[in-house]
């Protein structure tokens, strides 16, 4: 196929539109962890603004592990990921196997039961109520009950197990395979990129923690890593209403918006094909 000029031109345009977007998309992340490597002193002359710091320094960080919050934070947002991950996914499998299977009694039903949560909910006091009265108040799983399926994931689980050819299971099936090993031994290992991308769904989610903990919890050792970054991100706003708070410095904030992010951004590019094979694989078919 012969490429005319207006091919090479359009060709052009789209290649430079990517790499404005890219750009936009890093530069926000360039800068925050930039001013959060680079001397206050230093911050102080350029006006706050800072891309390639003159001199790189570990001091914010430093204190920023010092803190005494940090820690628990970090292990609460740490516990909830990898155990709240591993319940979302258990119970997410086992809803959206069963709703796979055409021939089960009720399906519909159930369906209309799943998406009918996803328009509407409950609302926030009953909400509170139901977490109060099960005793899940001020624990650590009450980051991790509440939210233990999202519909949303389970209808795209469904969709992609959907997607696998019937032969298979009619064959287990006819060699005397159950239904637990059929899902443990076929369904499970060939949903490997769609169980990967809901996943990361629910690890976003999870390391990102802070609706559910404002409302649940109240003891400082249990707040997540999100809490403790607003409550310093937030004492800028307070020494304006009053001096006795300490100002943390900017490099500082910088820190902990950095050591907030880290954790998904090193994560992503691991499971980044599968992320991407399990979107289009899930959207095939309905």
């Amino acid at each position: 196929m012969v490429r005319g000029k207006g091919d090479r031109i359009f060709d052009g345009f789209v290649f430079c539109f990517l790499i404005a977007v890219g750009i936009t998309a890093l530069f926000p992340l360039l800068y925050v962890f930039s001013v959060s490597l680079t001397p206050f002193s230093e911050l102080l002359r350029n006006g706050g603004f800072v891309i390639i710091p003159k001199s790189i320094t570990f001091a914010a960080y430093k204190e920023l592990f010092s803190m005494p919050r940090i820690p628990d934070a970090f292990r609460v947002t740490l516990f909830i990921t990898v155990v709240g991950t591993i319940v979302n996914m258990i119970l997410t499998i086992l809803l959206a196997y069963p709703l796979s299977r055409k021939k089960l009694p009720g399906r519909s039903f159930f369906l209309l039961m799943i998406v009918f949560t996803m328009l509407f909910s409950g609302g926030i006091i009953p909400s509170y109520l139901t977490v109060k009265y099960l005793g899940l108040l001020n624990s650590i799983w009450a980051m991790i009950i509440p939210g233990a399926i999202w519909s949303f994931n389970v209808l795209i689980v469904k969709s992609f197990i959907e997607s696998l050819p019937e032969e298979l299971l009619e064959s287990a099936s006819i060699d005397g395979a159950k239904e637990l090993r059929i899902l443990m031994q076929i369904i499970v290992p060939l949903s490997m990129p769609v169980i990967m991308t809901v996943s990361l769904f629910y690890m976003v989610g999870h390391w990102n923690e802070f609706f559910q903990a404002i409302l649940y919890v109240t003891p400082i050792k249990l707040q997540p890593l999100q809490i403790v970054v607003r409550s310093i991100l937030m004492q800028s706003n307070q020494a304006f209403e009053n001096p006795e708070v300490t100002l943390p410095s900017a490099t500082l904030q910088m820190a902990v918006v950095i050591f907030a992010s880290a954790p998904m951004i090193i994560v992503y590019p691991f499971i980044q094909k599968y992320f991407t094979k399990g979107m289009m694989l899930g959207a095939i078919k309905g």
